[in-house]
């Protein structure tokens, strides 16, 4: 009787659980009631195993079943290991790029970005569902820097119209990306556009950026080979309003400038233009001064000079050669010096294994002792096979040569220099304290002068690290320090180029030659066989 009783049981159990499976399958809706069934036929099941204990161990007597009940464990215990490592794989993952180009490997800047997050950052892309494979290659290796600070959603921008309104999409593509409240959207899959967005959206406001004119400067809407407008895009990427002023026309520097560039003036200052920019470093402003060889016929620059010296920098009336043959790599002679390694400063932090150059620089050298409580220091110099040239009519005839007698100077050249102190001319900061608990910090003035403009024009400025140094030291100056590394590269170019002989060899090759060595090895093996 009891065993009839349990046999229904068993019979009830394994209805529900069937019940259940078809529920969760057409009525989702009833998921609550799927679960109930599911418990209730499981227990239904182990009640009725349970009553049959005597059947099972008569069964697992048997030689059969103890074989079987070992190959079972075995393949249970595989299974364990596999899910076991799977999860391991899905909680510490790693990957390798064993591409040319590290094509999948984020750069610097986008990993020290990610590395600092101090809140959530999401990225939205709104596509269509079968083209999120692109977005995916691209935003894997964000999540997979930052998995916890990270969060990526696709969204089919068809069947989810409400949300691509709310976050104003109107294209394809589009990837929005979400931080504290602020938002940026992209249009690309590249790194260096996702990592610009996301700088964008991590800085919130934009710091203005002044490009003074009016003495031959170079300016930054010129796209002439000699123009400034790719180091303009360069600090747009980087979140930075980058105009002209003519300091001339103003009273004083605008007072919501956060960086004064001075690119290459062919005349000097006026001394009222360099009282401005005193006035400004003394308020904790922050000045970039790119200046150039002087020529022959070049009117002498006093105001110019005089406001280096102030600030502890002394150009050199000399144009540095350098005979190390490293420009020789980059294709270049001796009149661009090539820099390889930089004494240690937060602007060239990360520059281990990266070129610089500079074509016809001056040299920039520290005034010592410091005046005013200021000590400028190197950042930028030659390699040892370099010298300071003071003869321009020795310079122009080609053959050069290191004359210490004449006033050249021998390498290491240095040829860029910064400064920073506090500033002077600011109110007292008063007892009041920021939110965190600090004492406002006293604003800091900082200098930088490099003895050439050149390396940030268009012609050169996508050269190994150049533009990497630029934005780093508008970054410096303008205390931006987190946003100072190695910037994303644009893919490399792998294609094969052949001429048109080996084209041709390449397609009687694949078309004849290859099919009939196939062929004759067939027929040779149905030979061998008769």
């Amino acid at each position: 009787m009891i065993k009839n009783i349990l046999n229904i049981v068993g019979w009830i159990g394994t209805a529900l659980v069937v019940a259940a499976v078809a529920v969760r399958v057409l009525r989702p809706g009833w998921d609550q009631y799927a679960v109930y069934a599911a418990w209730a036929g499981l227990g239904c099941v182990v009640l009725y195993t349970l009553g049959q204990w005597r059947e099972v161990i008569d069964y697992f007597r048997r030689r059969n079943a103890r074989y079987g009940a070992i190959a079972g464990a075995s393949v249970l215990i595989f299974l364990a290991v596999l899910v076991a490592v799977n999860y391991l794989s899905f909680r510490q993952n790693k990957r390798w790029d064993l591409t040319k180009n590290q094509q999948f490997t984020l750069s610097d800047q986008t990993v020290k970005l990610l590395k600092n997050l101090d809140a959530p950052v999401k990225f939205l892309v709104f596509e269509k569902a079968n083209n999120f494979e692109p977005f995916r290659t691209s935003l894997d290796g964000y999540k997979y820097e930052s998995p916890s600070k990270v969060d990526v959603e696709y969204i089919d921008a068809d069947k989810k119209p409400v949300e691509a309104k709310q976050y104003q999409v109107t294209t394809y593509g589009t990837v929005v990306i979400e931080y504290k409240g602020r938002v940026e959207r992209v249009n690309s899959t590249e790194e260096q556009a996702l990592t610009n967005g996301l700088v964008k959206v991590l800085t919130g406001e934009k710091k203005k950026v002044y490009f003074v004119q009016g003495h031959g400067e170079k300016d930054p809407d010129n796209n002439d080979r000699t123009g400034y407008s790719g180091a303009k895009t360069a600090l747009e990427g980087d979140n930075y309003d980058a105009a002209k002023i003519v300091l001339a026309q103003e009273k004083d520097v605008p007072a919501d400038a956060s960086v004064v560039i001075v690119a290459g003036p062919k005349t000097d200052l006026l001394q009222a233009e360099a009282d401005m920019l005193e006035r400004f470093l003394k308020k904790g402003g922050h000045v970039l001064v790119l200046t150039d060889p002087p020529g022959e016929k070049d009117p002498p620059t006093p105001v110019t000079d005089a406001l280096l010296r102030d600030w502890d920098f002394q150009a050199g009336k000399d144009v540095v050669v350098d005979a190390s043959g490293i420009g020789q790599l980059i294709g270049t002679d001796a009149s661009v010096s090539v820099v390889a390694s930089y004494p240690s400063h937060p602007i060239t932090d990360g520059f281990n294994n990266v070129l610089t150059a500079y074509p016809l620089a001056r040299s920039i050298t520290p005034i010592l002792p410091a005046s005013n409580g200021r000590a400028a220091i190197t950042i930028i110099q030659t390699s040892p096979r370099s010298w300071a040239e003071t003869d321009m009519t020795q310079l122009k005839s080609g053959q050069v040569e290191l004359n210490t007698d004449k006033g050249d100077k021998a390498g290491p050249v240095s040829i860029g220099a910064v400064t920073a102190t506090n500033a002077t001319d600011v109110p007292k900061p008063d007892a009041t304290k920021t939110a965190t608990g600090e004492q406002p910090r006293t604003p800091e003035s900082r200098f930088v002068t490099i003895g050439d403009s050149d390396f940030a024009a268009n012609y050169i400025l996508r050269t190994q690290g150049n533009q990497d140094f630029f934005v780093n030291t508008i970054n410096w100056l303008a205390q931006q320090e987190n946003l100072i590394s190695i910037r994303p590269k644009p893919p490399g170019d792998s294609r094969l180029t052949m001429t048109a002989q080996q084209a041709t060899a390449v397609l009687w090759m694949s078309l004849l030659v290859i099919p009939a060595i196939v062929f004759g090895t067939g027929i040779y093996a149905w030979w061998r066989k008769r």
